[in-house]
């Protein structure tokens, strides 16, 4: 008896998991040629990535400058095909399976965009030896850059980063969040990869440091753990709809220091040189060389 009422509670819970009405917002179709883009096979991407920009750190550590070029040619075949299928997989997924355009096409503008992406490549290295020389040069406990490129979370998130915002630059759907979230998992870093950010970018320490999608910050500009670059809440459109797409999270210039666990709220603006202590909230702008602490906190 026990038995039968316990395969009944099983069968009337699939009845209900089944019922459209309770998935139609969360399910997705596609046809048996189709998949979702592959958190494991991005991982495997971002891994290529940093063999690439990076020769000798990761990947192959038996590289040398004879055998370098052959091994940056193995890999970005292998980056190339990869990525290609993985963008293939997002806009199909952003497409609502692909039924309006046929699979030839798709297929083409994910292998073009993958290698627009690679073209890519040695800008995004120029711009990440630049952050690990900034990530050096203001943390006195690393003793060189190699450790800050092989051990240093901030600035793992950051790779992540430059390489997700290269793609969503592109107008590449879901798979820039998808890197930039991997990064946050393993980090506890959180960068959106639409937030624009310049040269010489750090983050110390970094654990729990939110960077928002409509963010800008300019060069040599270095943040601690905790801080928050945060979007203000808009109210809902005529519609009672949230609002995207407007500019809402802080634009850091040039040279702004800000420390530990300090939030920043809305399109305000910090100017150039100024420095945020740590523990503050800010709602209004920064001028230029200010230096911000609990005392003097603009509100």
């Amino acid at each position: 008896m026990g038995l039968q009422k316990h395969s009944t509670i099983l069968a009337d819970t699939v009845e209900q998991l089944s019922d459209e009405a309770s998935y139609k917002q969360l399910f997705h179709a596609y046809r048996d040629e189709e998949a979702l883009p592959s958190g494991e096979v991005l991982k495997e991407i971002v891994d290529l990535c940093r063999s690439i920009l990076f020769p000798g750190y990761y990947g192959n550590a038996r590289i040398s400058k004879q055998t370098i070029r052959f091994q940056t040619g193995v890999n970005i075949e292998m980056l190339h095909e990869r990525l290609s299928g993985q963008i293939y997989a997002g806009l199909c997924f952003a497409d609502g399976s692909c039924t309006a355009c046929p699979e030839e096409k798709i297929s083409e503008q994910a292998k073009r965009l993958s290698e627009a992406f690679i073209k890519t490549l040695p800008e995004i290295r120029e711009i990440l030896a630049t952050d690990a020389e900034a990530t050096f040069n203001g943390d006195p406990a690393a003793q060189n850059v190699g450790e800050v490129i092989f051990c240093y979370p901030g600035f793992r998130a950051i790779v992540g980063y430059r390489i997700a915002h290269r793609l969503y630059s592109l107008g590449v759907p879901f798979i820039p969040r998808m890197i930039t979230e991997m990064a946050h998992s393993e980090t506890g870093i959180d960068i959106h990869p639409g937030a624009t950010i310049g040269h010489s970018f750090s983050i110390d320490h970094g654990t729990g440091t939110v960077i928002g999608e409509t963010s800008v910050i300019g060069n040599s500009v270095r943040i601690f753990q905790g801080v928050s670059l945060a979007g203000e809440k808009l109210p809902p459109d005529e519609n009672g709809q949230t609002i995207r797409g407007v500019a809402r999270h802080p634009i850091l210039e040039d040279d702004v220091t800000v420390y530990s666990n300090s939030t920043l709220i809305g399109r305000i603006r910090v100017g150039k040189g100024a420095t945020i202590c740590g523990n503050v909230w800010i709602a209004q702008d920064v001028p230029a060389g200010m230096v911000i602490t609990q005392n003097n906190a603009l509100r």
